[in-house]
């Protein structure tokens, strides 16, 4: 490009970084990133992100750091993206100190988490066992809206996936899916935990049951109900 008088602007060093970076050459990615400075070529927040998802994908998670501050520095304000890739990386290195003050950055700065953002905080609190955490974490991302469109499969996928939860944990789970009359996703749940050998026990029931009729679904309801009955947990609950 440059013997043919073409003069490569931002995307294309970008194009040519993100190539590297999908082939895990980041040292080559480096260079090029650089380089753009050496030419007059400014970097904008893709160029930042591009570098910082490169270095965390091989572990190298405190150069990703030192960069995400070199952002803040040069005024360049970062993205979901960004803020992703860091959060993903540090979750997989252990380092979930520092991954919370990105979580309240990106709340401070009203940058909008996402699906990746979300499930990248379940799987590495639900690996060092922090399941009230991750119980808490999971009806924020129903009450954020981010369940919509089928999205909530991926994240009660990995809330319940080869972790035992028991019937409290399943309980609030299927509480929040209610307060947000999501209640296919919340009689999804219920059939989960018994696949998973939990049973539901009063409360669970309950919390289903006044939630349905409060929005006029009797017929559900009253099916749960009779299934409730049946189990014998009204009786024992009186």
């Amino acid at each position: 490009m440059m013997k043919a008088g073409v003069k490569p602007n931002v995307v294309t060093y970008n194009s040519l970084m993100d190539g590297h970076c999908l082939v895990e050459d980041v040292n080559a990615a480096k260079n090029i990133f650089n380089s753009m400075a050496r030419r007059g070529v400014n970097c904008n927040v893709r160029s930042y992100s591009i570098i910082i998802n490169g270095f965390c994908k091989i572990k190298m998670v405190d150069e990703a750091m030192d960069l995400f501050k070199e952002m803040h520095c040069k005024n360049i304000v970062p993205n979901t993206v960004t803020y992703n890739s860091l959060i993903h990386g540090l979750c997989k290195s252990g380092k979930m100190s520092h991954v919370w003050e990105l979580v309240d950055q990106m709340s401070d700065r009203g940058v909008p988490a996402n699906i990746f953002t979300y499930n990248s905080l379940l799987d590495a609190l639900c690996k060092n066992h922090l399941l009230d955490r991750a119980i808490s974490l999971f009806n924020k991302f129903i009450n954020d809206g981010l369940c919509k469109g089928g999205r909530l499969e991926t994240a009660q996928r990995l809330l319940t996936k080869g972790y035992h939860l028991d019937v409290r944990t399943y309980t609030i789970t299927i509480n929040g899916l209610c307060k947000e009359s999501l209640f296919d996703e919340a009689l999804a749940m219920l059939s989960i935990m018994e696949d998973r050998g939990c049973l539901p026990n009063f409360v669970t029931y309950d919390t289903i049951i006044h939630a349905l009729s409060k929005e006029n679904e009797n017929d559900m309801a009253e099916k749960l109900l009779h299934e409730m009955i049946a189990r014998g947990l009204l009786w024992e609950q009186s």
